[in-house]
């Protein structure tokens, strides 16, 4: 009976010793979020040029919607795909590993967020430079 306890308090220690290492980090999904090479992306735009501050981004949806070329709609069946979606369309950069640990932090921060917001119609234009004063 005593060596099914400390197997079990030892069990209970290893789990929580491991939860910590993987839990996601929504202030790291934050900085991703925030980040133009995310993804290898080559575009100079971040998830936070379309959406800013997470401005038309909730989680825990059944699915997500997001535009595709024709004026058409894509349906992704979970957050992870549309992420990479606007990793590979908006960034221009490669989808990362859906089960990796930058995806859980940018799904953690997205998930974070309250509320539906509306999100940006247009992509971000280039200001140009004021030559001169």
């Amino acid at each position: 009976m005593k060596a099914m306890r400390i197997a079990i308090l030892t069990m209970l220690a290893i789990g929580l010793v491991f939860s910590g290492v993987f839990a996601a980090d929504v202030a790291k999904g934050k900085a991703l979020f925030n980040d133009p090479k995310l993804g290898g992306g080559t575009s100079g735009k971040s998830c936070n040029s379309c959406h800013p501050d997470g401005k038309g981004l909730t989680g825990g949806k059944k699915e997500y919607v997001t535009p595709a070329p024709g004026g058409k709609k894509k349906i992704h069946k979970n957050l992870e795909g549309a992420v990479n979606w606007c990793i590979e369309m908006a960034l221009k950069g490669k989808a990362i590993d859906p089960k990796g640990g930058d995806m859980a932090n940018l799904v953690a921060y997205i998930n974070s967020l309250k509320g539906e917001m509306p999100m940006k119609k247009e992509m971000p234009k280039k200001k140009k430079a004021i030559e001169g004063c």
